[in-house]
């Protein structure tokens, strides 16, 4: 029996990058996966039709997580479709670097209003569909939140709270048998970081030449934990922070 036969999965922004990496690993590995896309419909269905291309299950059901109405949208569509959830990711959120001098109030909101206050409301509505048998919460941070780096004071902030907020939140629904743990990965290649220009950057070089693996991250890195902390393998693992990064140190 593969590590998450029965069990249902929500990941959040998983038409592209990490997000479709961990709903493909996550299919593979046995679960019913809804693939969540806020504007990428074909990205989605793409990821649905690789799945099922391989005899897995998933649908792709369209909602904004910073917003609460494409929230509530999201679980009503996984309950019609699947009538309950044993996991959630949070990977959905949002990155723009910008110099203290560019910062504003526009900035700092699109950033929190998905990176955090959409992860926290978002997580609200899914443990409702989670039962007695319990749970978990996957919320994928970064790096940067733990050790951040210039030009990135929003993005990081965001990171930093989404690191708290799993502690708390693994303590609060402990008693409930949800688990709560962050995955926070490193640099990794994904079409996002490819069309922001960090590939073939000085940055890109740094971190490469820093990293004792000597590599950036691919997002199966990312899927493979991901799947280990849905699994019944991490049972015992709540409140927890993995940098997965090849050992950087930014």
């Amino acid at each position: 029996m593969s590590k998450l036969t029965g069990k249902v999965a929500v990941v959040t922004g998983a038409s592209k990058g990490i997000g479709a990496s961990i709903a493909e690993h996550f299919a593979a590995a046995g679960a019913s996966v809804v693939v969540n896309y806020s504007s990428s419909k074909s990205g989605a269905d793409a990821v649905v039709e690789r799945i099922v291309a391989k005899g897995g299950k998933a649908i792709a059901v369209q909602g904004d997580v910073s917003n609460p109405a494409g929230i509530t949208k999201l679980f009503a569509e996984t309950k019609q479709a699947y009538g309950k959830l044993d996991v959630l990711v949070n990977n959905a959120g949002i990155y723009d670097f910008q110099p203290l001098g560019n910062i504003t109030p526009e900035h700092f909101h699109k950033q929190f209003d998905l990176n955090v206050l959409g992860l926290l409301l978002t997580t609200q509505e899914a443990v409702k569909l989670i039962g007695p048998e319990g749970g978990s919460v996957i919320n994928i941070s970064s790096l940067v939140g733990p050790m951040p780096v210039p030009t990135a004071s929003v993005y990081s902030a965001t990171k930093a709270a989404v690191d708290a907020i799993t502690v708390s939140l693994a303590g609060e629904l402990g008693p409930r048998k949800i688990r709560v743990n962050s995955l926070n990965p490193g640099l990794i290649e994904t079409e996002g970081v490819h069309s922001a220009g960090f590939i073939g950057s000085d940055f890109h070089k740094h971190v490469e030449a820093t990293t004792p693996l000597g590599r950036i991250g691919r997002p199966e890195d990312i899927a493979t934990a991901a799947v280990f902390f849905a699994s019944d393998d991490a049972g015992w693992v709540t409140g927890q922070t993995l940098i997965a990064a090849g050992g950087a140190r930014q």
